[in-house]
C-alpha cells in the first residue's frame, strides 16, 4: 500500500508559522523593556536561523547588557553630580556661616571699642557754656582769697552733666558751695559741681560722660546763678587743679 506522505520525517515550519513565532518573540522582548529597535536585528537574523537552526539569543543579550551598563553608568554619573553639588552647597553654607561669625565678632569688637571710647570721653559740665570766672581769680568773695575752680555761665535749672565716667562720693550741702556733688573719676581724679538748685544722683552711684547729675542754681555763697566746677586730686577742698587745663588734657574744647 502506498502512502502519499513520508512516514517518520519532520517538516520545516512554514513561513506563516515562522512569522507568528517571530511576532511573539518581538512582543515578549517589548514587555521586558527592550526597545522596539531590537526587533529589526532579530528579523534580520531569519536566514541565519534557517541555515543553522540556532536562535540568536547571544546577540540580543549583548544588546540588552549594553543598555543596562549604559543606564547604570548614567545613574552613577548622576549620583556623582548630585554628590558634588551637595558638597559644594555644604562648603558654601560653611563659608557663609564662618563669614557671619566673623562679621558678628567684628561688630561686637567695634561695639566694645565704641563703649570704651565713650566711657573715656570727657565733656563740658554745661553744654555750650563758657567760663565766666577763671581759675585763681582774686576776690574777697572767696575765703582762700582766690578762686579754686571756674564758673560756667548758666541760669537756674540748667542741666549739669558729669564731665566723664565716675562714681558719686559726696552729695548735699557744702557750705559756701551750696548744694554740691563730688565725683571720683575713672582716672583717679575728682570733680566737684557747686551751687546746684537740684541734685539728681546719690552716693555710690556710677555715672557716664554727659549724664545729667543735677541742675544749676544759686545756692551757697554766690552773687547770681552759675555752676562752680572744680578738678581735684582728692575729694577734699584745697587739692584743686586748673579745671580748664584738666578738661583740655581730656580733649575737651574749652
Amino acid at each position: 500500500m502506498a502512502f502519499s506522505h513520508a512516514v517518520g520525517k519532520h517538516r520545516r515550519p512554514s513561513r506563516m508559522q515562522r512569522g507568528t513565532a517571530r511576532a511573539a518573540g518581538v512582543a515578549a522582548l517589548a514587555t521586558t523593556g527592550v526597545v522596539g529597535t531590537l526587533a529589526a536585528p532579530a528579523l534580520a537574523a531569519e536566514n541565519a536561523v534557517e541555515q543553522t537552526g540556532l536562535t540568536p539569543v547571544i546577540s540580543l543579550g549583548d544588546t540588552v547588557a549594553d543598555q543596562i551598563d549604559a543606564q547604570a553608568a548614567a545613574q552613577q554619573q548622576a549620583a556623582e553630580v548630585a554628590a558634588r553639588k551637595q558638597a559644594a552647597q555644604e562648603a558654601a553654607r560653611k563659608l557663609a556661616q564662618e563669614k557671619a561669625e566673623r562679621e558678628r565678632a567684628d561688630r561686637q569688637r567695634a561695639a566694645r571699642e565704641a563703649e570704651r571710647k565713650r566711657l573715656n570721653t570727657f565733656v563740658l559740665p554745661i553744654s555750650g557754656s563758657y567760663v565766666s570766672t577763671s581759675y585763681q581769680a582774686g576776690s574777697s568773695l572767696w575765703s582762700s582769697g582766690s578762686h579754686t575752680g571756674v564758673d560756667f555761665h548758666a541760669s537756674t535749672g540748667t542741666s549739669v552733666h558729669a564731665v566723664g565716667s565716675g562714681t558719686v562720693v559726696e552729695t548735699g550741702w557744702g557750705g559756701a558751695y551750696g548744694n554740691q556733688i563730688v565725683l571720683k573719676m575713672a582716672d583717679g581724679t575728682y570733680t566737684q559741681y557747686g551751687h546746684l538748685s537740684s541734685i539728681g544722683v546719690s552716693v555710690g552711684q556710677t555715672v557716664t560722660p554727659g549724664q545729667q547729675i543735677g541742675l544749676s542754681g544759686d545756692t551757697g555763697n554766690v552773687t547770681g546763678a552759675h555752676l562752680h566746677f572744680e578738678a581735684r586730686t582728692t575729694a577734699e577742698y584745697g587739692s584743686d587743679l586748673d579745671p580748664v587745663a584738666y578738661l583740655r588734657a581730656h580733649d575737651v574744647n574749652i
